[in-house]
């Protein structure tokens, strides 16, 4: 299958005019939701906004976070002194292809969005993951929500979905990967607020918590070379994946790897989310 409404996430479109027009509208929704509205805190934003705006020439950046509400990507881009209105600037997200991609009028605001659409269950292979990589091979920043599905709970990090770990195996160029973990969202947007549905609009009068974390170190060599290790004893179902033969990494050595890429990076997560419980005390 093709990829959907391509065209219209490109820069190029119509001159880049109806991108920048998304961008100061929903930058503009995402400041007053997470400033007037509501009171957001932010740990770490330091960090954030120097690798948005002046990391390497080319080097790309994945940002990953939990997921607690259809609200976080953009809100938790509105907070002060974050470049929310720059589309240049602005990340590329994955988005879910049943809720953001419906017809043809919410794929082309999302595309505009920079949003690349993700059927959940359809694996690491499928076609929009391929569109993500070429952002990354083009030095762009990427965010992803690794757990897969909104999760409101008050609960640890959810075991998280191979995606991410198999972007940064198979980018281009080894992205710089930072981790954020947010409170707060599932407030300001209950799933379940009336008679099992979100509110129509966003609630206000809630405390945001934003902690952003440090790059994530990965020994991408060393762990490549464990996972092909490991392999060679163990034995997985097919699920018809192609080898990565520059590293060579058949598809359970892929598995090994990223097992262990995505069992480190849920462990930073939640060593963040126990870090943001203690600054709401």
């Amino acid at each position: 299958m093709g990829r959907k409404l391509e065209w219209a996430g490109s820069g190029k479109h119509m001159g880049g005019i109806p991108r920048k027009m998304v961008f100061m509208a929903v930058g503009g929704f995402a400041k007053a939701v997470a400033n007037l509205l509501n009171t957001t805190s932010v740990h770490n934003a330091d960090t954030l906004v120097h690798l948005v705006r002046s990391r390497p020439p080319g080097v790309p950046l994945i940002t990953v976070s939990n997921h607690m509400s259809t609200l976080d990507d953009p809100v938790m881009w509105g907070f002060p002194g974050f470049p929310s209105f720059d589309a240049n600037l602005a990340r590329w997200v994955l988005a879910a292809e049943d809720i953001c991609f419906k017809n043809s009028v919410l794929s082309y605001f999302f595309r505009l969005g920079k949003c690349i659409p993700i059927t959940r269950g359809a694996g690491i292979y499928q076609e929009h993951m391929n569109e993500a990589l070429e952002h990354l091979g083009n030095g762009a920043w990427l965010h992803t929500f690794p757990e897969g599905k909104v999760l409101q709970e008050d609960a640890p990090i959810r075991r998280l979905k191979w995606g991410t770990a198999s972007l940064i195996v198979r980018a281009p160029v080894t992205p710089i990967v930072l981790p954020i973990v947010h409170q707060g969202f599932g407030e300001v947007m209950p799933e379940n607020y009336w008679f099992g549905r979100r509110p129509p609009f966003p609630l206000c009068n809630k405390r945001i918590n934003i902690v952003v974390g440090e790059p994530i170190e990965f020994e991408l060599p060393k762990m490549r070379q464990m996972a092909i290790s490991m392999s060679r004893k163990l034995h997985f179902p097919s699920k018809g994946w192609p080898s990565i033969s520059y590293y060579g990494l058949d598809e359970t050595a892929q598995r090994c790897l990223y097992m262990a890429i995505s069992e480190k990076i849920q462990n930073v997560m939640e060593s963040l989310r126990c870090l943001g419980k203690s600054f709401l005390k």
